[in-house]
């Protein structure tokens, strides 16, 4: 029989050691990566325990009427052990489920983890989502580069990647966010008039909690900062989260080169580098000339999933 209860500070350690030795589990879902725009969200994250250890979470949160899985998150769902069968996965539906309508929630949103992030298959939750009448509500595609069969750039590409020799271009990892940011500012503003989802503050906050995990590689042409990336680091995937180039760094094909550099030799032993979604609206919103760029090196689609059903 499984129990099922709701998170709570004090079970901290119960939960990210749940995450760490889960099989579709990211560092995402720790508490203190979490927890850090916790003022945003009204967290109603649930743990699932069996014979007295813990063998599932939820990392949720409810917004009106609306349980989202989890609303600051890429992906979400069921995170569970290695051990837990269909059945078990069944039951915890039903569980959350039912203490979702005691909460008075009338919908979920459920965004589970992609495939690439899986440890060992964990897709028992699609399958339970379809013999619930769960709804696909939105599909986002993000560009993927699988390691073998090897991989092989666009002339484009090659031809970016040549200028960067040319110009002398130099990669390295750097700590100086700030400089990025500024780059990445105004970058977004000028395009879509946006703005990072990470504030440089909330970045910095993230990359001081998880160094292994979280890193920035910048290129430089005569010793002046001309482009960036930031990473997140897992066991099987290396995500791109921002990439942002000025235009000295478009000139020198920098953005080309340090792609080379990272896919081909500093995670070179990493199976898949996801090179982020091109799209807005739920995915019906396709930039074609984004995902023109990310399949120049290589990358094909995945997709990111959004469900929804009523209680």
């Amino acid at each position: 029989m499984i129990e099922i209860y709701k998170y709570s500070p004090d079970i901290k350690s119960l939960w990210d050691n749940l995450i760490n030795n889960s099989r579709n589990g990211t560092f995402l879902f720790l508490r203190d990566y979490m927890d850090y725009h916790s003022d945003r969200y009204n967290d109603c994250s649930f743990i699932f325990m069996k014979k007295g250890e813990i063998i599932a979470v939820v990392p949720g949160n409810i917004d009106g009427h609306v349980y989202y899985s989890h609303q600051g998150l890429t992906y979400g769902g069921i995170i569970s052990s290695f051990n837990v069968k269909i059945s078990d996965i069944g039951e915890i539906f039903n569980l959350l489920n039912k203490s979702l309508k005691e909460l008075g929630v009338k919908e979920v949103i459920y965004k589970p983890v992609p495939f690439i992030y899986h440890l060992s298959p964990s897709q028992e939750d699609l399958y339970l989502l379809f013999r619930i009448g769960a709804r696909k509500t939105g599909c986002n595609i993000s560009s993927v580069i699988c390691k073998t069969p090897e991989i092989e750039f666009s002339k484009l590409r090659k031809r970016g990647i040549r200028r960067g020799l040319r110009e002398c271009v130099i990669i390295s990892e750097s700590d100086k966010y700030d400089i990025f940011w500024q780059i990445l500012n105004e970058n977004l503003d000028r395009k879509y008039k946006s703005k990072p989802v990470h504030s440089i503050n909330e970045i910095i906050l993230l990359k001081n909690r998880f160094p292994a995990n979280i890193k920035l590689f910048m290129a430089y042409v005569k010793n002046q900062p001309v482009a960036g990336v930031v990473v997140y680091i897992m066991p099987k995937v290396v995500r791109v989260q921002y990439i942002s180039s000025n235009e000295d760094g478009k000139k020198a094909g920098a953005l080309d080169f340090l792609f080379d550099e990272l896919i081909n030799n500093v995670f070179s032993s990493v199976p898949y580098f996801d090179l982020g979604t091109s799209n807005k609206n739920g995915g019906l919103y396709l930039n074609e000339s984004l995902v023109f760029q990310k399949e120049g090196f290589g990358g094909r689609g995945i997709v990111y999933e959004i469900y929804s059903y009523n209680i």
